[in-house]
């Protein structure tokens, strides 16, 4: 396999003069340069390569999403032989499902880039060229109307290309996820199989909607994201206009479901279908990063606001209503709240944007606790069951999952799994960024990466058990002695605050406190926007030691969230808890957990893969277990809770 970076060719370059004039002031050092070594995310990693990609394959052949491209090509070739009546039927229910055949290949790509797979290239050759089959000549792909040309072969699809889009036809949607797919798979291998697949498909939107041709506004964002990449590997400025005609042909006056309801840049309030939105706030920020238009950075800073400080969930997860996957009203967070896998992820993407343009550690602080908590969750430990929605609390029996009780293998509507592989392949790209002359450090875990900082390429080695300890040791190895800054997150919990925001507040506020020592020697560095900063000439091999202690922390709501008034949380470092009817002789809901409670940490290295568990022991209850929350519904089914009663 060919090395995983992007490559000049006779029509691509990396970027070209007109696209790297401008982008984020913050640069994100990419996923391919940061491999982790061990620990956590070497499981998770392993895990996701070995089993989900595979398993992940093997689904979207097994239940028809593939075959929907074979049935379009033949739809294509039979008719071009004079069959003139000829048209086949979709295997599946949705004219998305071609959308999970595109996030599989990217997460099969990632995965690639990680390490060399000969078997796993070739099947993603054959995957390509059945999809490059299902191309109409002039670049339309969609199969389920390809495949049945004379009539809509689903209902949400209009008898003329793209008109229900705007509601349910998802034409836009499945190419944005074909574009990431695309530089994914170009990146990793050095092919332009599927990339050349996505440019024909870009020339047909510019024909059809450059120049604001057509004035549709997709009704699942994403295409925003794909084109974007695309501007980036290529150039292109169509496709960077094209992001933003699609913007702009949101509101006024369409329904609030799909964030029609006004023009992006006066939209203020996170609303609506969670995915939906947060992928459209990440394509705003990519189209304000590239463009410069400084009012889609005013509006998506004020939603933010709204999201982070009155629609977060603790584990990190947003779109309380099951009703619409939609955000809820202020402070509408119900126990038994919606959370979707992929709206957490969306959220993620959103987040790091935010710091990409600030260099706050906020944004970053509310991505790990989305992270480790309401997206981890989402898969099992063994790496092929998943969970749609993530509450945070759970009777034990109720189907709730898509119809499933407990965790479900796939799903009818499976863009879920599919995220899930491609986001935990990639989750390294988090690790670091620079600006300028700063470096800095965003996550923590067992890793080697490499950046170029001051014009000098610096290796990183990281050593650490987080997040079950706080302890790091990050080795800086400039390839000459360099002056520069580095920059290590101070998360907020170590600072006394769970969010960036009074929606949560934690019973015993002080900061715990955080040690830094270079070289063996205690420094007392200041912060800034959350980081640590230290600039100095380093020199290979210089060793900087952070302490964050990690004490068990009692979080309270704000007095405005009504599910949880007079109740109380556990968390540990960056890690929410919750009890399992598993580890308590008392229903999960029905603990209590007064301010004297004793809690003890405890490492647990045979347990749920390996993890730190909260032995909790009170007079009314006995004692019970609090297990990490990501790890629920890994034995079994049995009731679980996040939140407790405070008792006295």
């Amino acid at each position: 396999m060919s090395n995983p970076v992007v490559r000049p060719s006779t029509v691509l370059s990396a970027l070209s003069p007109s696209a790297s004039a401008r982008d984020y002031p913050v640069q994100p050092v990419p996923f391919t340069a940061v491999r982790v070594t061990g620990g956590f995310w070497q499981v998770k990693q392993e895990i996701n390569r070995t089993v989900t990609v595979p398993f992940a394959l093997q689904q979207c052949e097994e239940t028809g999403r593939l075959r929907n491209f074979d049935l379009a090509a033949e739809t294509m070739r039979r008719r071009a032989a004079g069959e003139a009546g000829f048209q086949n039927k979709p295997v599946t229910i949705y004219p998305f499902d071609d959308s999970d055949v595109y996030k599989v290949i990217e997460g099969a790509a990632y995965a690639l880039s990680m390490k060399p797979d000969v078997a796993l290239d070739r099947r993603l050759d054959d995957w390509i060229a059945r999809i490059a089959a299902a191309q109409e000549p002039d670049g339309y792909l969609y199969t389920f109307r390809t495949m049945h040309p004379d009539s809509p072969a689903q209902e949400w699809i209009d008898p003329q290309r793209w008109l229900l889009d705007p509601i349910l036809s998802h034409e836009i949607y499945n190419l944005g996820h074909l574009y990431e797919a695309g530089v994914a798979h170009w990146q990793a291998t050095g092919k332009r199989t599927l990339l050349d697949v996505c440019l024909k498909s870009a020339e047909l939107l510019w024909r059809d909607f450059g120049d604001r041709r057509l004035r549709i506004a997709p009704g699942h964002q994403v295409i925003e994201m794909g084109l974007a990449k695309l501007y980036r590997v290529t150039g292109d400025a169509r496709w960077l206009e094209l992001a933003q005609i699609f913007l702009e042909a949101r509101g006024p006056d369409g329904k609030v479901y799909s964030q029609q309801h006004q023009r992006v840049v006066d939209q203020t309030e996170a609303v609506g279908h969670a995915v939906r939105a947060n992928y459209m706030y990440a394509g705003m920020a990519d189209v304000a990063a590239l463009t410069g238009d400084a009012r889609y950075v005013s509006a998506i800073t004020k939603i933010w606001d709204n999201a982070a400080g009155k629609k977060l969930y603790l584990t990190g997860g947003v779109g309380a209503m099951g009703h619409g996957e939609a955000y809820g009203a202020d402070y509408e967070l119900p126990n038994d709240g919606y959370n979707e896998t992929c709206a957490a992820i969306a959220f993620m993407m959103w987040n790091h944007r935010m710091f990409l343009f600030t260099g706050e550690s906020q944004y970053m602080d509310v991505l790990e606790r989305t992270c480790y908590n309401g997206f981890l969750s989402g898969a099992s430990l063994t790496g092929d069951r998943f969970f749609y929605p993530n509450p945070l609390v759970y009777d034990g029996v109720a189907k709730n999952n898509h119809g499933f009780a407990g965790r479900a293998p796939w799903f009818g509507c499976a863009c879920c799994p599919p995220n899930l592989m491609r986001t935990t392949a990639a989750i390294t790209g988090y690790f670091y960024a620079v600006r300028d002359a700063s470096l800095y450090v965003n996550f923590y875990a067992q890793s080697e990466g490499e950046a170029v900082v001051a014009g000098s390429r610096v290796k990183l080695k990281q050593e650490t058990d987080y997040p079950w300890d706080g302890r790091m040791r990050l080795t800086v190895t400039p390839e000459a002695p360099t002056t520069f800054t580095l920059r290590l997150r101070i998360p907020g919990w170590t600072q006394g605050h769970p969010v960036p925001s009074d929606l949560y507040v934690y019973d015993e506020p002080t900061p715990s406190g955080w040690t830094l020592q270079v070289g063996g020697q205690t420094l007392k560095a200041e912060l800034e926007q959350g980081y640590a900063v230290i600039t100095r000439k380093w020199s290979p091999g210089d060793v900087v030691e952070l302490d964050l202690p990690m004490p068990v922390r009692t979080v309270r709501g704000s007095p405005l969230i009504a599910a949880i008034q007079d109740c109380v949380a556990l968390e540990r470092g960056p890690v929410m808890y919750c009890v399992e009817g598993t580890d308590s002789t008392t229903a999960p809901g029905e603990l209590t957990l007064p301010s004297g409670a004793k809690i003890t940490p405890v490492v647990q290295a045979g347990l749920l893969g390996g993890v730190t568990t909260l032995e909790v022991t009170e007079g009314k209850n006995g004692s019970f277990t609090a297990i990490p929350y990501y790890t629920w519904n890994n034995r079994g089914l049995t009731p679980m809770a996040v939140w407790f009663r405070r008792g006295k």
